[in-house]
């Protein structure tokens, strides 16, 4: 199932990062931006999207203001530098499911997603149980097809390790098998080079060994 969100956020570059990263996860889909809270509820209504990711202070109407106006909204996180208690009371009021840091790792905020598309609150003790059931993404049929070896490979990349010696040295394999796998994974995910690679690793959610 693609789950489909809706962004809102005053910051442009941001918003479009955000939009462009979270696109990049093959069962998350960005319906549509805002850049402030009266875009958001015009945008929510035009699209009808399974769930929203909203920033607290916008210019105009804010993103809390928009969430507490909206009849029947869908699933709402609010994803905000104001990480305090105070903004956390502020968006349970309104009946948000989720309140993270602008900081939140990318698979961490699409495991809130996927759990906010489930019915799930995050907004209780068990948020931590909660985003780990949900961290596993829906692969596309590329990175489903990705051997165990070409997973570790990709997390090597992902925690900065791009060498062919070094990537040899690490997985204990020639630099021609290094190779190997790198074109394997290109064809597999669509890509041409290590740095789109280290890309689609974090936005698969693939961990970099733990020993490195």
């Amino acid at each position: 199932m693609t789950i489909r969100i809706a962004l809102a956020d005053d910051h442009r570059l941001l918003l479009e990062g955000l939009a462009q990263a979270l696109n990049g996860i093959p069962d998350i889909d960005v319906v549509g931006t805002a850049v402030d809270g009266t875009q958001l509820i015009e945008l929510v209504a035009a699209t009808a999207p399974d769930v929203i990711l909203v920033d607290i202070e916008m210019p105009g109407t804010t993103g809390i203001a928009a969430l507490g106006s909206m009849e029947n909204a869908p699933p709402a996180i609010v994803v905000t530098m104001h990480a305090d208690e105070e903004h956390r009371a502020k968006a349970a009021a309104v009946g948000a499911v989720g309140f993270m840091s602008k900081s939140t790792p990318l698979p961490d905020l699409a495991a809130a997603i996927r759990a906010a598309a489930a019915g799930e609150s995050l907004m209780t003790d068990d948020a931590e149980s909660i985003l780990a059931k949900h961290q596993d993404p829906v692969l596309s049929a590329g990175a489903a097809a990705l051997t165990a070896r070409e997973k570790e490979l990709l997390g090597m990349l992902a925690s900065g390790v791009s060498g062919t010696e070094d990537l040899a040295h690490r997985l204990f394999i020639s630099q021609k098998t290094v190779k190997n796998h790198l074109a394997s994974i290109y064809d597999k995910l669509g890509i041409t080079d290590r740095a789109q690679a280290a890309v689609e690793a974090i936005r698969l959610g693939l961990r970099p060994r733990s020993d490195d």
